[in-house]
C-alpha cells in the first residue's frame, strides 16, 4: 500500500509540474503575441485554455482521491494539500494569459508605442523567470529559492508602475494611442497579477516543508516598501 501510495503521490506532482510548463509557455505565447501584433497566435492560446482547466480538473480529482482513499500521514497530507492549492494558482495565471491574448485581438490595428511594449516585454521576461524558479524550487523542495522568488516580485511591481506611469504620459503626447494604452495598462496589470499568483506558489512550497502559512508577498507585507523604492530612485536620479 505505501509504495502505491508512493507511485500515485509521484504521478501527482508529475502532473503538477507539466501543468505549470504549460501554464509558463502559455504565457510566454499570448505576451509575444500581444507584442508581435499576431491575432493567429493569440486566437491560438485562447483556443487551448481548456488544456489548463482539464489539467486542474484532473489534479484535484487525484489529489482527492489521495487524500480520500490512502489516508496519508501528515507531510505527505501537506504535499498534497500544497499541490491542489497550488495548481489552482496555475489556472489563475493560464486565465491571465488566455485576457492577454483578446487584448491582441482587441487592440489590433490601433496605434502603438513601442516604448512601452518594450517594457512589458522586459516585464514578461521577470514573471516568466520567476515561474521556472519557483517550479524548479517546487521540484527540489527549496524552501530558500522559494522565497527568493518571492521577494523578487517586488521588481514586477516596480516595473509595472513604471509602465503605467509611460502610459499615462503617452496618451497626454498622443490622443491617438488612448486604445492602444489602455490595453497595455490592461496587459501590465494582468502580468503584475501573474507575479502575485506566483508568489502565492512560492507560499505553498513553504508550507509543505514547514507546515505553515507564511505572507511572502512583500508588497502585503509592506505595502510602503515598494513607494520608498521608487521615491529612493527618483532622488538618485537628480542626484
Amino acid at each position: 500500500m505505501n509504495e502505491l501510495f508512493s507511485d500515485e503521490l509521484k504521478k501527482l506532482k508529475w502532473h503538477f509540474m507539466e501543468m505549470g510548463i504549460n501554464v509558463s509557455e502559455q504565457i510566454y505565447q499570448s505576451t509575444k503575441a500581444f507584442i508581435d501584433h499576431d491575432r493567429q497566435l493569440a486566437q491560438s492560446v485562447i483556443d487551448n485554455d481548456q488544456k489548463t482547466n482539464d489539467e486542474e480538473t484532473n489534479l484535484e480529482m487525484q489529489a482527492l482521491n489521495l487524500i480520500a482513499l490512502k489516508q496519508p500521514v501528515a507531510e505527505d497530507f501537506r504535499s498534497i494539500i500544497s499541490i491542489l492549492k497550488a495548481s489552482s494558482d496555475l489556472e489563475r495565471v493560464g486565465d491571465h494569459a488566455v485576457n492577454i491574448a483578446r487584448e491582441t485581438i482587441r487592440v489590433s490595428g490601433s496605434q502603438r508605442v513601442p516604448a512601452i511594449e518594450g517594457s512589458i516585454a522586459d516585464m514578461t521576461a521577470s514573471v516568466r523567470s520567476m515561474l521556472e524558479k519557483v517550479l524548479d524550487a517546487y521540484v527540489h523542495s527549496d524552501e530558500d529559492i522559494a522565497r527568493q522568488v518571492a521577494k523578487s516580485d517586488l521588481e514586477v511591481d516596480k516595473q509595472y508602475i513604471l509602465i503605467r506611469d509611460n502610459i499615462t504620459a503617452a496618451m497626454r503626447q498622443n490622443a491617438d494611442t488612448v486604445t492602444a494604452s489602455s490595453s497595455y495598462l490592461m496587459v501590465s496589470r494582468l502580468l503584475e497579477r501573474v507575479g502575485d499568483h506566483i508568489v502565492n506558489l512560492a507560499e505553498w512550497i513553504v508550507y509543505n516543508s514547514t507546515g505553515e502559512l507564511t505572507e511572502l508577498n512583500p508588497g502585503k507585507s509592506d505595502p510602503e516598501m515598494l513607494h520608498t523604492l521608487l521615491n529612493n530612485e527618483e532622488s538618485d536620479k537628480w542626484q
